[in-house]
C-alpha cells in the first residue's frame, strides 16, 4: 500500500440519545430509499464507533456529512463541540434547504462555525418512488433554489451534490453558472441503473459535470446502488469515474456507517486500494488524502 495516511471525506455520526434524526426513528420495518433495511444502523454512531470501524487504517482527518438531523443547527453546534474538544471530525458539511426563504440566515449560522466547510441538500429524485429521497423533482431548475445556491459563495461554502444520472445535465448548468463555488459530486454519481442505457446516461452526465473545473467527485456509497458488490464488479465504475474526472478531481470515501449495511470499512478500503494498486504512489496519495485536504480545506 503506497499511502500511509488517509482522509475520509464522507462519513456520518449521530447521537440518538440527545438529538433528533427522524429517519432513524421509524417504526415497523425501517426502510430508506435504495439502502433497504436501516435496522443495523438505527443506534447512536459516535466518533469512537467510527474510529473502531476504521482502526486498521491511519485516518488522520475526516469530513462529517449532514446526517439528516431534525435540527440542522443543533447538529452543526454539536459537531463544532466535538471538533473543539478533540479535533475530529476535522470538518463538516451541514444541511440547508436552498429554496427556503430564510436560507441566508441558516447559511450564516453554519458558516459561523470554524469546522464548517460546505452544505449538502440531497436532491435525489427518481420516477420510481422507491428510489426517491425528496418530493420535488425541479429544485435544480427552480429560480428560488438557484438564488439560494448563489449565496454559498458569499459564505465561503462548498456544495455536496447528491443526485442520480438523469439529473446531471441540470446540475451541470448549475455548476457552469457558479464557477466560483466548489461542487463535490457524491457517491460516483449513483449509477443506479447499470444496463447499457443506464450506464450511457451515467457516462454522459458525468462527462457533462466534469467539464466544469469546479466539480470534484467522491467515489463512495457504492453499496447503496450495488448492495452485493464485489471488487471486480465495482472496478469499472471506479476506474471510469477517475478517467472522466481525472486524478486531481477524484477521491475515495467510506460513507460510513450507511455503507456498513453492506460491507466492513476494511473491505471497502481494501477494494479501493486493490483497484488502483497499479497507479503511481503520487496518484494514490491524491486519491486517498491530498485531494480531500485541498477540496475541504483541511
Amino acid at each position: 500500500m503506497a499511502v500511509d495516511k488517509i482522509i475520509d471525506p464522507h462519513h456520518h455520526l449521530w447521537d440518538l440519545e440527545n438529538y433528533s434524526y427522524p429517519w432513524l426513528r421509524q417504526t415497523g420495518e425501517p426502510v430508506a430509499p435504495i439502502a433497504g433495511s436501516l435496522r443495523p444502523i438505527m443506534k447512536s454512531y459516535l466518533q469512537d464507533d467510527y474510529n473502531e470501524d476504521a482502526r486498521q487504517w491511519n485516518v488522520v482527518k475526516d469530513v462529517h456529512i449532514d446526517a439528516l438531523s431534525g435540527d440542522i443547527l443543533a447538529e452543526s453546534a454539536w459537531l463544532q463541540t466535538l471538533n473543539d474538544a478533540a479535533g475530529r471530525p476535522t470538518g463538516f458539511v451541514a444541511h440547508a434547504d436552498l429554496e427556503s426563504p430564510n436560507v441566508e440566515r441558516i447559511l450564516a449560522k453554519h458558516a459561523g462555525y470554524g469546522a464548517a466547510r460546505g452544505i449538502r441538500q440531497i436532491l435525489n429524485w427518481h420516477p420510481d418512488s422507491r428510489y426517491t429521497f425528496i418530493q420535488r423533482k425541479d429544485l435544480l431548475t427552480d429560480s428560488q433554489w438557484n438564488k439560494g445556491f448563489k449565496l454559498l459563495k458569499t459564505y465561503g461554502l462548498s456544495f455536496d451534490l447528491q443526485i442520480y444520472p438523469h439529473q446531471m445535465h441540470d446540475a451541470s448548468r448549475v455548476a457552469k453558472e457558479n464557477g466560483d463555488t466548489t461542487i463535490v459530486l457524491n457517491h460516483a454519481g449513483m449509477p443506479l441503473e447499470r444496463d447499457a442505457v443506464g450506464l450511457k446516461l451515467w457516462r454522459d452526465g458525468m462527462r457533462s459535470l466534469a467539464s466544469s473545473s469546479n466539480v470534484t467527485v467522491k467515489i463512495s456509497g457504492l453499496g447503496m446502488v450495488y448492495p452485493d458488490w464485489t471488487t471486480e464488479g465495482i472496478r469499472p465504475i471506479v476506474l471510469e469515474t477517475i478517467d472522466i474526472f481525472g486524478i486531481d478531481r477524484s477521491m475515495f470515501a467510506s460513507n460510513f456507517p450507511v455503507d456498513k449495511i453492506y460491507a466492513s470499512f476494511d473491505r471497502i478500503y481494501e477494494a479501493f486500494f486493490e483497484i488502483v494498486s497499479k497507479f503511481s504512489d503520487t496518484d494514490q496519495q491524491k486519491l486517498f488524502h491530498d485531494n480531500a485536504a485541498r477540496v475541504y480545506r483541511l
